[in-house]
Formats: C-alpha cells, sequence, structure tokens
C-alpha cells in the first residue's frame, strides 16, 4: 500500500511539473495527524488532495491536540491540524487568532463533537414517545439491566473519562436512581461497545452515553436523547462536571467545536487555491461514522480511508477543490 501510496504521488508530481508557480506557492507542508481515527483519516485526505491537487509536498507528523496547537502557536508548525478541538483550549487559540499566529479555516466537523445519552433508532421507532431522558426514566422495563431485570440500566464508560462523570452527574439530576433504574459501569471502552453490539444484535433495550463521530455509531444506527432543556454553561462548569458535586441539575450537554487550524505563515504562501479547499473541507458526523465503520471492518489505515473516501464520495469532495484539482485528484486514483 505505502508503495502504491508513494509511486501515486510520484506520478502526480510528474503531471502538475508544468505548473511550477503552484507547486511554489504551495510548497512543503506538515500535517498534523492526531492518535484517533477521524483524525488519521482526515489528514491523509489532505495531504491525499493537496499533493495530488495542489502539487504540495506535504507530509504526515504524529500530534496531539494541545501540544501541535501549542506548537502552532508558538513555533509555527506544523502547518495545519485538520482536526482541532478547539474547546480544549481556546485561550491558546484565541490567543494565536489575536496575535496573527494562527487562521481559523473550516469548521470540520459541521455537526460538531457530540456527546450524550444514546437509544437504539429500532427502539425510537418502535416508541416514538421516548425523546428525552426524563421520557426514558418513565420505562424501566424497556431497559432492563442485565444483573437484574426488575431494574432499568444507564450504561456510563470507564472511570477516568470525562463523560462518564458526566453522565454519573445527569444520573443524579435526573433523579435515576429514583426511577428504578441503575448506572452501570462497563469497565472499558470495549466493554461499553461490547453492551451496545450486544443489545443491537438481539434487539434489545439499552440506553447510555456514547459519542460521535465514532466507527461504533456508523455500523449501528442511534439515536440521541433530548435533555429537556437549554445548555446552562455556568451550572455545567459547577457541578455537571464535577464528581464530588452533591447537587447537579439537568442541563443540556454542549456540542465540542472542532475546526481546521492554519498557521499564518502557511495562509499567506499556500495560495488561494489551496487556502480555498481548506475553508470548504468539511463533512458530518454521518459521513465520518460510515467512513471509520469501514475502516474498522476492513482493518483499513489513514490512507485506506481516504482513498475509500474519495473513490465513494466524488459529488461532495469536488464541492470543496477546484476543477482543475479535482481533475489530478481522479486521475490519481
Amino acid at each position: 500500500m505505502k508503495e502504491l501510496f508513494a509511486s501515486t504521488c510520484l506520478a502526480a508530481a510528474m503531471l502538475t511539473f508544468g505548473n511550477p508557480a503552484q507547486a511554489a506557492d504551495c510548497g512543503d507542508v506538515t500535517i498534523a495527524s492526531m492518535n484517533w481515527q477521524s483524525a488519521e483519516v482526515l489528514a491523509s485526505l489532505d495531504r491525499f488532495i493537496l499533493n495530488e491537487g495542489y502539487g504540495c509536498n506535504a507530509e504526515i507528523i504524529q500530534g496531539d491536540t494541545v501540544p501541535t496547537i501549542t506548537s502552532m502557536t508558538e513555533k509555527g508548525q506544523p502547518d495545519i491540524a485538520p482536526e482541532g478541538w478547539v474547546d480544549l483550549l481556546p485561550d491558546v487559540v484565541n490567543a494565536g487568532v489575536a496575535n496573527g499566529k494562527l487562521v481559523v479555516a473550516s469548521t470540520v466537523l459541521t455537526d460538531g463533537a457530540v456527546q450524550g445519552w444514546w437509544m437504539p433508532k429500532y427502539l425510537a421507532d418502535a416508541h416514538p414517545d421516548i425523546k428525552t431522558i426524563d421520557d426514558v426514566l418513565k420505562h424501566p422495563e424497556l431497559f432492563p439491566d442485565p444483573e437484574d431485570k426488575s431494574k432499568g440500566a444507564i450504561h456510563n464508560g470507564p472511570q477516568g473519562w470525562g463523560g462518564t462523570v458526566v453522565t454519573a452527574q445527569f444520573y443524579k439530576a435526573y433523579g435515576g436512581e429514583a426511577a428504578n433504574f441503575t448506572l452501570v459501569d462497563t469497565g472499558s471502552a470495549a466493554g461499553l461497545d461490547g453492551s451496545i453490539a450486544k443489545a443491537y444484535e438481539r434487539k434489545e433495550g439499552w440506553v447510555g452515553y456514547y459519542w460521535a463521530p465514532t466507527a461504533l455509531l456508523g455500523k449501528y444506527d442511534m439515536v440521541k436523547l433530548d435533555y429537556g432543556v437549554p445548555h446552562d454553561a455556568a451550572e455545567w462548569k459547577r457541578c455537571n462536571t464535577v464528581a464530588d458535586c452533591p447537587d447537579p441539575k439537568k442541563n443540556e450537554w454542549p456540542k465540542d467545536t472542532v475546526q481546521t487550524l492554519v498557521t499564518k505563515a502557511f495562509s499567506e504562501r499556500a495560495g488561494a487555491d489551496v487556502m480555498g479547499y481548506l475553508n470548504k473541507r468539511a463533512w458530518s458526523n454521518d459521513t465520518v461514522n460510515k467512513l471509520m465503520a469501514w475502516m474498522t471492518d476492513n482493518q483499513a489505515s489513514g490512507d485506506d480511508g481516504a482513498k475509500h473516501f474519495l473513490e465513494e464520495n466524488e459529488a461532495m469532495w469536488k464541492e470543496w477543490v477546484s476543477p482543475e484539482a479535482a481533475e489530478k485528484i481522479k486521475a490519481a486514483l
């Protein structure tokens, strides 16, 4: 696969040799690939499109949210963070933009990164009256505890996750215990995934914590529950995210903003076409969920996933690139 990808890049470079101005505008590019699947495939997608479509010499380096974005503001490297979870360090991002170090390109996840409580779609279809957490808690019989069928169960993530803390606080705030529900510690990410897979394959009731985009939600069709109240940022900070806070209130789980960040220096030398691509390139959680599910089922790398996406979603990605770049990308696949 690596040899095939390298030969494809070489062929594209030969095709674009006749346009040195385009290559000179873009030049060498460093792209940060974070250590999770959606970020990995997006970095590979950007490398492929920039190299094949725009004559860049892009390479991927390994990164993570905080060190990568901090390095971009302090050292001007890497050039691009395709999947920047900017809500994790808003002060750094805002200062970087204000000080002329960073430029925000697309909001790459158009739905935002979503966390919350989910239930299987087959159950939501069978019970259209169940739309909120409060609705679920009226029906413990539909979501039986695997260890005690007389009770309902809310499935939580493993200890150490922020989402696990919030779910435990929501269990208190919405009165889960009084509604005859238990809070189930699934023990690990694999345990949480396994509980969903088991319920789905048996068409049984299940409700609990999960998030998107993820491969699992690309494989199993789930519906996120509504919270019944608007988001209260002060209450979220005071108690919903604090494990030992005794009196959490009902609240809406906020979405995380996920944006593509580039260094100011790169934005100025890349050229209008390259920045046009980075400003337009965005996809929905449903698209990413399905792509990651394909990657997981096929044990595919980020490079494999990028090429699969390009082969299967031409109408989508052609809207992101110039007509000239689109022809070169098609020829390289």
